[in-house]
């Protein structure tokens, strides 16, 4: 039986900014973003939680390669430190990590406040290392009462706003799951959208009945008309173009697997287009569409 081998060295090491080489180059915009400012945020009140993945030490520029990190490095360096903690990889391309990286989603955002409250962070603490109000994290807190697990496992990789499960939990349970899985195949997660299912519930399936009889506004249902016909018309768009699509990925990743295969055209790439190389990499790693 094969051996596992290990992605990264056991030991966590410090290393100093200086001798980081970032493979991106962010815009000046990137710095004013509330992404970033929640990056520096956190970081300022809790530390750096996550290590930076690097490389092994180049040669030749006498630095270690960041492969994954370049918004915390950034972040690092708006408040001054001098060195941060690293994960020395021993793959020298940053594909594999940045692959595996997705946004959290809301109920996830939810269970992450939820237990650090629970082993003692306060919320004053938590509103200052997420760059935001205090009343946000109490909206966070009690986001999915009142909603069915069943519910929640369907949008459990979706991000919604709170006026989305304020409208779910107006709903009986068999009520909340038939809208979250029309939310999903409509790919439309928005206030407006799970308004307009409200709406379009009949009396016996809310928690509470109206007080007297109401009907779907024109507007209301003129938004799941529109939902639904967005929805068909992507289905038709996809089942046009998917045989073009996977023939012309067929072609392009034997095209590119053979140039990058050439040790010669690699070591080019490698030197003077490191950023475009893991790119490459990551196109011939393609097994389908959905990737």
């Amino acid at each position: 039986m094969k051996a596992v081998s290990l992605g990264f060295l056991p030991k966590i090491v410090e290393v100093k900014l200086d001798n980081l080489l970032p493979l991106k180059v962010f815009a000046d915009t990137v710095v004013q973003s509330p992404k970033f400012r929640k990056v520096v945020a956190s970081i300022r009140e809790v530390g750096l939680i996550e290590p930076l993945v690097v490389a092994a030490l180049d040669r030749q520029s006498g630095k270690h390669p960041l492969l994954d990190g370049h918004l915390r490095l950034a972040a690092l360096r708006e408040l001054g430190h001098e060195t941060v903690a690293c994960l020395i990889s021993t793959d020298d391309e940053s594909y594999t990590y940045n692959k595996r990286v997705n946004r959290l989603s809301t109920i996830q955002e939810h269970w992450m406040i939820r237990r650090a409250v629970d082993r003692g962070v306060s919320p004053e603490r938590l509103a200052r290392a997420l760059s935001v109000d205090l009343s946000a994290i109490a909206t966070k807190l009690h986001l999915l009462e009142g909603v069915c697990a069943e519910a929640l496992h369907v949008l459990r990789d979706r991000e919604f706003s709170p006026g989305v499960t304020k409208a779910l939990r107006q709903m009986k349970p068999t009520r909340q799951i038939e809208c979250a899985e029309m939310m999903v195949a409509a790919n439309c997660s928005t206030v407006h959208y799970a308004k307009a299912l409200l709406a379009a519930t009949q009396d016996e399936m809310l928690v509470s009945p109206r007080r007297s009889p109401r009907m779907a506004t024109e507007a209301q249902l003129g938004q799941i008309e529109r939902e639904t016909a967005n929805l068909r018309a992507r289905y038709r768009m996809i089942e046009q173009t998917y045989a073009d699509d996977v023939l012309n990925l067929v072609v392009a990743k034997g095209y590119v697997s053979k140039l990058i295969g050439n040790p010669a055209v690699e070591g080019y790439l490698r030197k003077w287009h490191a950023e475009l190389f893991p790119e490459l990499v990551a196109l011939v790693s393609l097994s389908s569409l959905d990737d």
